[in-house]
């Protein structure tokens, strides 16, 4: 059963150089005959499926970027999502939006339709950094629409950070914190660069054109983020996510819990009734697989015994909560340590997660090298 519902909205009027998800440029695109497709899957979905949606607490509108479809036609997808996915038990109904797009108007289509968070792709309050992005807006499009939407009434606003950034220097990481802690926010999320392939930042790291901070520098960013965000009273409730009380993304928290949500949309992905499933990455895959009256599902899996288990750990782990020991007895019918001795044992004593009576859970030093430990949950 879906927890929440994650719906992709593929368009974009400006392509970030790091950016790796399914997204097309805008202009010229069937983007109303998409909406329509999008409401026709989710209506053949839940009624194929009644049960499986009876129990929605999210919603998370991304992207791409759906803030750049105009009023009218954020106005129309908003109709059809509540059309066919009831709103009565939601507890968090979310959307990203570019600052320099999320204009008054959508603000009040947002507010009208019940959206109740805002997640913002700020990345950086320094301008140079933000043009080597390929990000199109000015700091001053930050402060005006975050000041805009308070005005309209949006309380719950959370914005996107990054650090080891192509040339990026400790005082411009300082800046860009700085200037994010005087928008007084409950949440920030704030990630490290991952050059991902079929990137123009890939393209020129493969040319030698992409002078990236070293490993050292990155750490120390990310250091200077942890203090400063517990100094500024926003805890660490996951790796790159810092919430003031009660702000934490409930959205995202269905993720790293394991739990199952449904995707919609092209290039979306889901986790349903124990399956995974990808749907078609092109528009017109994607659309004909609806004209023709089927789900727009392009690969699907069971996910084995062995998989969920790797992923309570690693995802889990994510959590500075870290995975809770009898949570993970209940579900599995066996314990932690019965799958993960030698693994438990041996990150126990490099000093990169810590056992409790009930959880298991990274240390501070385990945070920077996460990935590293996330792989020994890999069972063979």
């Amino acid at each position: 059963m879906a927890r929440g519902v994650y719906i992709h909205i593929p368009f974009c009027h400006q392509i970030c150089n790091y950016c790796d998800f399914n997204k097309v440029f805008f202009k010229n695109q069937p983007v109303d005959e998409y909406i329509e497709s999008l409401g026709r899957e989710i209506k053949m979905a839940v009624e194929s499926n009644p049960t499986a949606y009876s129990n929605i607490k999210t919603v998370f509108l991304g992207g791409g970027t759906p803030t750049a479809l105009s009023a009218e036609q954020l106005d129309r997808l908003l109709t059809l999502i509540v059309s066919y996915i009831s709103l009565d038990d939601i507890e968090e109904y979310c959307t990203e939006a570019n600052p320099d797009e999320l204009t008054e108007d959508k603000l009040v289509v947002l507010k009208r339709h019940g959206i109740n968070r805002l997640s913002l792709g700020v990345q950086s309050f320094d301008q140079e950094l933000l043009k080597k992005l390929g990000r199109t807006h000015e700091n001053e499009h930050v402060f005006q629409t975050i000041e805009k939407a308070k005005e309209i009434g949006f309380t719950n606003i959370s914005i996107d950070l990054m650090y080891g950034l192509p040339g990026q220097t400790i005082e411009q990481w300082q800046n860009t914190l700085d200037q994010a802690f005087s928008l007084d926010l409950p949440h920030f999320s704030a990630y490290s660069l991952i050059v991902e392939p079929k990137t123009i930042f890939y393209n020129l790291m493969n040319k030698g054109k992409l002078p990236l901070p070293g490993e050292d520098l990155e750490a120390t960013m990310y250091e200077m983020l942890m203090a400063q965000m517990e100094a500024h009273g926003l805890h660490q409730y996951e790796i790159s996510n810092f919430a003031k009380p009660e702000h934490e993304s409930a959205h995202n928290l269905i993720y790293w819990d394991n739990e199952e949500y449904a995707g919609f949309g092209a290039g979306a992905s889901g986790y349903l009734d124990g399956v995974r499933y990808t749907n078609h990455g092109p528009l017109k895959k994607y659309m004909d697989a609806i004209d023709q009256g089927e789900l727009p599902i392009n690969h699907q899996s069971k996910v084995s015994l062995k998989e969920r288990v790797e992923e309570e750990m690693f995802l889990g782990l994510r959590k500075t909560n870290g995975v809770n020991i009898k949570h993970f007895e209940d579900k599995f019918k066996k314990s932690m340590r019965d799958i993960f001795e030698g693994q438990i044992n041996k990150l126990l004593n490099e000093g990169l997660i810590v056992e409790t009576k009930d959880t298991l859970k990274l240390t501070q030093q385990g945070k920077f090298v996460g990935n590293e430990v996330f792989q020994e949950f890999l069972l063979d």
